[in-house]
């Protein structure tokens, strides 16, 4: 009742200011899990893709989106919590592990869960290389991951920009992803990468961005003059 009464009172809102639109809805199963993975560009992110389906979805954002004390960031947390997303510290392995345990109850119970394989917003527009937690989901649930590219929200919510402007939202949705395939002796290790790669291509394929082979967490420690570790 509280997500679908959010969804009514921040409508008007959303659809008069931005005119989101949406394609390929019919990927989404009317019924049963699946995981929306997305490219990600803005907090808004996380905004949009809920309130343009008919189905809720859970996306796990990180904590700071719920914490913000700018007006807009207020606003974000505000509406974010009464969809009852999630809230992710990423403080540590066993914190993102906890994050992925939450999600696959919520797959196994019959829910969308939303999954930015990138790990973090994009520093520059581009797609970066997708953490593997979509692919140990992908694995443990057997339910279809569908790709989906979001347009415009860097532009209405740029990282580091605390007041929104005007421009058009798009997102778009693919045609699902399953991997109940046979993967031989493979190690897990491997079939969570073989994965999580597919799904990036796919993402790239609809969002034709450039891609760039390294995590986008390893970039913005470089444009902030510090060091990153590219983990798997």
């Amino acid at each position: 009742m509280k997500y679908r009464m959010s969804r009514a009172v921040a409508g008007p809102f959303l659809r008069g200011l931005w005119r989101p639109e949406i394609v390929g809805e019919e990927h989404v199963p009317t019924e049963g899990g699946a995981i929306l993975a997305s490219n990600h560009l803005s907090i808004v992110d996380s905004i949009f893709l809920p309130f343009m389906l008919e189905r809720p979805v859970t996306f796990a954002a990180k904590s700071e989106y719920f914490t913000g004390t700018s007006l807009s960031q207020r606003a974000a947390g505000l509406y974010l919590r009464a969809t009852q997303q999630l809230a992710m510290d990423r403080a540590g392995a066993r914190a993102a592990q906890d994050t992925l345990d939450a999600a696959l109850q919520l797959l196994k119970d019959g829910e969308l869960f939303g999954i930015y394989p990138e790990g973090t917003r994009s520093p520059d527009g581009r797609l970066y290389r997708g953490r593997t937690g979509v692919g140990w989901l992908a694995m443990s649930s057997g339910v279809p991951v569908i790709p989906v590219a979001m347009f415009g929200t860097d532009r209405v919510l740029p990282p580091g920009h605390t007041v929104p402007t005007l421009h058009k939202i798009q997102i778009v949705l693919g045609e699902p992803l399953t991997f109940d395939r046979d993967w031989g002796k493979a190690p897990p290790a491997r079939i969570r990468r073989i994965i999580t790669d597919e799904v990036m291509q796919a993402i790239r394929a609809l969002s034709g961005q450039e891609y760039v082979p390294m995590y986008a967490s390893v970039r913005k420690a470089e444009l902030n003059g510090g060091s990153g570790h590219d983990r798997a």
